[in-house]
């Protein structure tokens, strides 16, 4: 039986069942034969494909040894060729009997598809041009037991794809490059935030109270403490403590979560990062944003142009900003400046059939309609300012306006890709608003915050004026590689198990 005949779709279990078990009798006879592939611990890789490729000039002629997984194969009696894939991408190789032996020749035609191989041979040019490695060695270093899907026309249903993402990464070239400019993402945000003599920190993932957000935390049990804890949903608040400490410059990249619903933007762990600059505000974020996305589009993409979608999308410009209130009253007619109790603004949702929850104040309710009304046409870089202190725990109220606060999202293509504030230092003002929260949470918004006590006895100590800003990295990927679904940019998204 042959793996070449028919695609696997059309294939009866009992025949790809059959090729399966040819492969692994082709293991056990390699084993009898004291010539088990699996003994290899370690192989010599000189130059990877994209090396040979771009310095052919000085390499023809020259020795090579390189390494990767079988794609192709065509045998031609006493010679053959066969493409190679390591992590650059393929190189071909010419096998010629005569000059790595019959023992080996009779080897390299029992490999299979997927078989991990390494080579040992002269650079040249076929005579159709094409740069390829004129093997003297070749070796099996590890037998595939399972068939590509590659042979059978490509691994395409998205769900196969996010559970077998080591088979995606081989049959699907562009989801290596997808990865590789995720990788870049997180090089630049580092080399941008170290050159601006930010401290690079790790706090801890479990936490006794989670904060810093509002979100449905994660709940575990440390069983030596017999004490419950939680998974982080936030960095902010052990990382203002180490402002509060004298850091005055600190970020962290890392994984937070939050227990709530999966979407083509969510997946109930992410990463994010997070930064804190003191004696600085939200119109200093503001310019940090700015400065930040332009340097990872340049450094990632070589453009301060993009597209996502149907849309092209201008870093180059600066980034435009209005204030929640009036993108509400833009899009949606409703001028916020005119309501003045909750009252008035349960009545204006009802009129527009925005659904809230009997809590919810006048703050509450501007950010339905925003949602609503104008989220979706922030297609061009804005920042969306000045956010009622109803959804704002931890932000410093505006001085001239005190129901809302110096805070900022950054949206780009209706998403929101940002999140800054000028940060609450007032210790008195943080413990009211920790206890409105812990009584929305009493009411039954599982979401609020909880006062944390740590937290709020480091600030007694003292914070500067401080700014604060976090950034999606998986949505950020996600605008820089054109891609419209988060699972796209994770490695392992979170998947419901198939039994």
């Amino acid at each position: 039986m042959s793996e070449q005949n028919e695609p696997i779709a059309e294939m009866k279990q009992e025949d790809i069942n059959a090729l399966l078990q040819i492969r692994r009798d082709k293991l056990s006879e390699l084993q009898a034969q004291d010539n088990d592939p699996f003994r290899y611990v370690k192989y010599e890789v000189t130059k990877h494909s994209t090396e040979i490729t771009e310095n052919f000039d000085t390499l023809e002629g020259q020795e090579v040894s390189f390494a990767g997984r079988l794609m192709a194969k065509r045998v031609m009696g006493k010679a053959s060729f066969c493409h190679i894939q390591d992590r650059d991408g393929r190189m071909q190789s010419y096998v010629q009997r005569d000059v790595v032996g019959d023992e080996s020749y009779a080897a390299f035609k029992k490999y299979d598809i997927g078989d991990l191989v390494g080579i040992r041979g002269e650079v040249f040019r076929t005579k159709t041009g094409e740069i390829s490695v004129k093997a003297h060695e070749i070796v099996l270093l590890a037998k595939s037991l399972q068939i590509l899907p590659e042979k059978f026309h490509g691994l395409k249903d998205t769900d196969m794809r996010y559970r077998q993402r080591e088979v995606d990464l081989i049959v699907n070239p562009d989801v290596k490059t997808t990865f590789r400019k995720r990788s870049a993402v997180i090089k630049s945000i580092r080399a941008f935030l170290d050159e601006r003599d930010y401290t690079e920190v790790e706090t801890p993932v479990l936490q006794t109270v989670p904060g810093g957000a509002s979100a449905r935390p994660f709940l575990t049990h440390h069983n030596t403490l017999d004490l419950d804890m939680h998974l982080r949903i936030s960095l902010e608040l052990p990382l203002k403590r180490l402002i509060i400490g004298g850091l005055e410059r600190v970020y962290e990249i890392g994984r937070v979560f939050r227990n709530e619903g999966m979407s083509v933007k969510h997946n109930p762990e992410y990463t994010l990062m997070e930064l804190y600059e003191a004696y600085t505000d939200y119109h200093g974020m503001m310019d940090l944003t700015e400065q930040m996305f332009r340097r990872v589009a340049m450094d990632v993409n070589g453009s301060l142009q993009l597209t996502y979608g149907e849309y092209e999308i201008d870093l180059e410009k600066p980034f435009e900003r209005i204030t929640m209130v009036d993108a509400v009253k833009k899009y949606a007619n409703v001028d916020f400046d005119a309501i003045e109790t909750i009252e008035q603004a349960q009545a204006v949702a009802k009129e527009h059939h925005i659904k809230f929850e009997k809590w919810h104040k006048k703050g509450d309710i501007l950010n339905l309609f925003f949602d609503e009304y104008a989220e979706e046409h922030l297609i061009q870089p804005t920042f969306l300012m000045d956010h009622p202190v109803d959804i704002s725990p931890l932000t410093k109220r505006k001085p001239e306006n005190p129901d809302y606060t110096e805070r900022f999202e950054l949206y780009v293509v209706g998403r929101e890709f940002g999140n800054a504030y000028s940060e609450l230092n007032d210790p008195i003002d943080q413990r009211k608003r920790f206890e409105y929260q812990e009584s929305l949470r009493a009411s039954g918004d599982d979401e609020a915050n909880m006062i944390d006590e740590e937290f709020m006895l480091a600030l007694e100590h003292g914070m500067p004026p401080t700014g604060g800003l976090g950034i999606g990295i998986d949505r950020l990927v996600m605008l820089i590689t054109n891609v419209s679904s988060i699972r796209d940019v994770l490695f392992f998204p979170t998947m419901k198990p198939l039994s």
